[in-house]
């Protein structure tokens, strides 16, 4: 299923007041400064497929001339849409999926993000909690339908 029209709020938990540029962990790369640095030098270049795709290749450094030996194994199983990222989560940062399912990021402190979350044609969701709560499920999902209530919104 391709996501479009679809904007990705921050993690109702997260402890970021604004977007932060994610650490690297160790000397490396990690899996938040990776989602950072390909979506914020290729908005709406990637969809979701094709990110996470060029996202396990950098991690595994599969050379370009040996990925479509991967290929094949890597879509065999799924995959997490960007409410499980990292940046959605914790680093401040929400996603947006335009018309054609490509994805960018906004900080959570910007004009566009608060666009985003007022725009009566985009469906809004909540990335997944930092943390589970003790007594609850999974991340809230937000209905379709509805716009998020006190969540970052500017009347």
């Amino acid at each position: 299923m391709k996501i479009t029209n679809t904007f990705i709020a921050v993690a109702d938990d997260t402890q970021a007041t604004q977007g932060i540029v994610p650490p690297e962990k160790n000397g490396e790369p990690s899996l938040a400064w990776l989602h950072y640095s390909l979506l914020g030098e290729h908005p709406y270049e990637y969809d979701l497929d094709s990110f996470n795709f060029e996202v396990y290749c950098r991690r595994n450094r599969i050379a370009p001339e040996h990925r479509e030996g991967h290929r094949a194994a890597f879509f065999s199983k799924g995959h997490p849409c960007m409410r499980a990222s990292p940046l959605t989560k914790s680093y401040g940062f929400g996603a947006h999926y335009n018309t054609s399912g490509k994805i960018a990021i906004y900080p959570m402190d910007s004009v566009a993000y608060r666009k985003f979350l007022n725009d009566p044609d985009i469906t809004i969701e909540m990335a997944l909690r930092a943390k589970r709560p003790e007594k609850s499920a999974q991340g809230a999902r937000l209905d379709p339908g509805s716009r998020p209530k006190g969540l970052h919104t500017v009347a």
